[in-house]
């Protein structure tokens, strides 16, 4: 709200928020908080901003790929020991790129009128296959989900199925609010999802092969873990 009221206050055109996978059905207080800041920042585009210009939109991704807070470093850090712990060995994640993930954002900034949420069409993989790619001779060992982790990550929930739009390269639910759903100026070329759609890591049509995470690691070697 904080950030919301400084950009009113100093007429900023335009805002991208980053948002993430837990917000979509969250099962934990993180994740709930961040569905609460995507609720803010589209209802920031209508009466409450009044005649202000400011216009928000969000986009929505999980973990990037060799950051701090994705599972390859991890797994690279501790591959010598010969035991890798894996939560599940049903649990699947998306894997997006930083680049993809900022192409997403200056993407939202042209496309955008107000309230929309972005969402990037990304490949899923399994999380036993990535530690396969990663440590092919050492142990898994499966350890238990933790608290408040998915076994699978979701972006889109079936109850947005009903205001959300397919696109050549991403997905895009819009505001519910104010009739903006039907909105042409914001549906553009896209076609509506079917009914009951969700988009997750474990039902995705798109999945990362070895050779791919491979030939990632190989590129971005000298990144992992630094971002």
């Amino acid at each position: 709200m904080n950030l919301i009221d400084a950009c009113i206050d100093q007429n900023v055109k335009r805002v991208v928020a980053l948002s993430t996978d837990k917000a979509s059905s969250p099962v934990n207080l993180y994740g709930a908080t961040k569905l609460a800041s995507d609720k803010l920042f589209v209802a920031s585009n209508s009466s409450y901003a009044g005649n202000n210009q400011t216009r928000f939109a969000v986009v929505r991704y999980g973990n990037v790929m060799g950051s701090r807070g994705s599972v390859i470093p991890f797994f690279m850090s501790i591959k010598d020991n010969g035991v890798l712990p894996i939560t599940d060995a049903r649990m699947t994640r998306f894997m997006i790129s930083l680049e993809q993930g900022v192409e997403l954002v200056w993407h939202a900034f042209k496309d955008m009128v107000g309230g929309e949420i972005y969402v990037k069409k990304i490949p899923s993989m399994k999380v036993t296959d990535i530690a396969n790619v990663i440590a092919p001779d050492a142990k898994q060992e499966i350890v238990g989900i933790r608290p408040g982790e998915k076994l699978h990550e979701q972006m889109i929930g079936s109850e947005d199925c009903y205001f959300t739009y397919e696109y050549s390269e991403y997905f895009k639910i819009l505001p519910q609010i104010n009739g903006w759903a039907n909105d042409k100026k914001r549906i553009k070329d896209g076609v509506k999802v079917p009914e009951n759609f969700v988009y997750a890591s474990d039902s995705n049509s798109s999945w990362m092969s070895d050779a791919d995470l491979h030939a990632w690691i190989d590129a971005n070697a000298y990144a992992i873990g630094k971002i």
